[in-house]
């Protein structure tokens, strides 16, 4: 857990707070004008931490205009070394959301060679790693152990892209979030009873309605990509982090006063 203290000190603020907000360009997005306008609207909304594809120029242009830390994701350890030599502070596997549709899937030996690669590369870097949706809970559980044991100092859900809503309103966002709020809840539980304290990221088709969900499922922040990065205007990009941020806050601030934490509440 040390190398989360070589982390700017208000990102480590947000995590002991269990209110950490990532946005995400999204990790196959390359196009300068499209991070810029992600990157800005993270930093005016109110975000922790933003998450750019792993390009040493993306990196150098998403801290410039954010003004953030950065996080680069990539499947590529060997991509990673160049990006925190530009600046990034953490790097992430995954999320593997893009690569579903084109028929590409990661299963947990996979997931566990990438992570051993990357911490060979980068022994003193903060590290994200991704567990896919696509295996079943207790496997997904079983494998954020294993990644914790690999001195892995993040774990990240996912699970929009398998979600089916067919609901309107906040009734289908939240039928849209189910899967990784799911994924979420087992993997609190699991590092629960084995006494982990590695922080928790859920992400992937969450909204300002569901943030709250999720940080009462385990999570110590979220990750907010295709809310905010499909969206083609700055205002409404900036509209949509801050609501975000308002939701986290207020959820921050209930558990402050009831006395909660969101360990508590995923123990049950």
């Amino acid at each position: 857990m040390m190398r989360l203290h070589s982390l700017p000190i208000e990102l480590q603020k947000s995590l002991q707070q269990h209110s950490l907000l990532k946005i995400i360009s999204g990790l196959d997005n390359f196009e300068r004008l499209s991070v810029e306008c992600v990157a800005f609207a993270a930093g005016q909304g109110g975000a922790d931490l933003l998450d750019v594809a792993c390009d040493p120029d993306l990196v150098r242009l998403a801290i410039e205009v954010s003004g953030l830390p950065v996080c680069v994701s990539a499947v590529e350890p060997n991509l990673f070394p160049a990006a925190v030599s530009a600046g990034a502070s953490m790097v992430e596997i995954g999320n593997f959301d893009s690569f579903y549709p084109k028929g590409r899937f990661f299963d947990a030996d996979e997931v566990l060679h990438l992570t051993l690669q990357t911490r060979e590369l980068l022994p003193d870097v903060p590290l994200s790693v991704t567990v896919p949706h696509v295996l079943p809970l207790d496997e997904q559980a079983a494998l954020a152990l294993s990644l914790v044991n690999l001195g892995v100092d993040f774990i990240q859900t996912e699970g929009g892209t398998s979600a089916k809503p067919f609901s309107a309103g906040s009734l289908g966002l939240i039928e849209k979030a189910s899967p990784t709020l799911a994924a979420t809840h087992s993997i609190a539980h699991a590092m629960s009873e084995a006494k982990s304290s590695v922080p928790l990221i859920c992400a992937s088709g969450l909204s300002s309605v569901t943030v709250p969900m999720a940080i009462a499922s385990g999570a110590s922040g979220v990750g907010i990509g295709s809310a905010i990065n499909k969206l083609k205007d700055q205002v409404a990009m900036i509209a949509a982090v801050s609501a975000i941020r308002e939701a986290m806050d207020l959820s921050f601030s209930n558990r402050d006063k009831f006395g909660l934490t969101s360990r508590d509440i995923a123990r049950g």
